[in-house]
């Protein structure tokens, strides 16, 4: 009986922990993605202000 219910406990843990695992590294890219869009909504910002601003000769 104890056997089993090792087993159960050890195959339940390794689910949730494998669970955490997924839910860290969906986090670790919508973290990444959100970056990225930060980064590029920079610098095509600095683009149109740049543009704006340039001096025409």
């Amino acid at each position: 009986m104890k056997i089993s219910y090792y087993l159960s406990s050890s195959s339940g843990q390794r689910r949730a922990s494998q669970k955490r695992g997924l839910r860290k590294r969906c986090m670790l890219m919508v973290k990444q993605q959100k970056t990225r869009f930060y980064i590029l909504g920079r610098c095509v910002s600095m683009l149109l202000c740049w543009h704006d601003h340039s001096i025409s000769d």
